[in-house]
């Protein structure tokens, strides 16, 4: 029990880190956040300033729906799919928020997906 709450604290403290170096470094731009489950991929675009979610996207949408979420192929469909719909909203710059997961797996093929679909990070 105490082995997971260590575990949940360490993440928690990531994510921060994270989080405070992309509003110092980030210069007002929307905020492409990252969540990943065991089953599946979240993904969403965050004007912090307003304090609204502009787009979101997951493995759970109708489009995605008969795919698996817990593998790369859905993290870049959800990538792509996420790009699509930012350039539809108008957004095209954003600072990518890993949150605290480690860039690599299907957090990197969502990032390297969304960048191929146009978005710039």
């Amino acid at each position: 029990m105490l082995k997971m709450a260590q575990n949940k604290d360490t993440f928690q403290r990531r994510r921060m880190r994270t989080r405070t170096q992309l509003r110092k470094n980030g210069g007002g731009r929307p905020r492409l956040s990252v969540h990943r489950s065991s089953k599946n991929i979240y993904a969403q675009i965050i004007d912090d300033a307003k304090g609204e979610t502009l787009v979101a996207a997951s493995s759970l949408d109708a489009d995605l729906k008969n795919t698996s979420g817990a593998n790369r192929e859905a993290a870049e469909k959800v990538g792509k799919l996420i790009a699509d719909r930012a350039k539809k909203a108008g957004v095209t710059q954003v600072v990518f928020d890993r949150g605290g997961f480690i860039y690599h797996g299907r957090v990197k093929a969502l990032a390297e997906a969304a960048r191929e679909g146009g978005l710039d990070f």
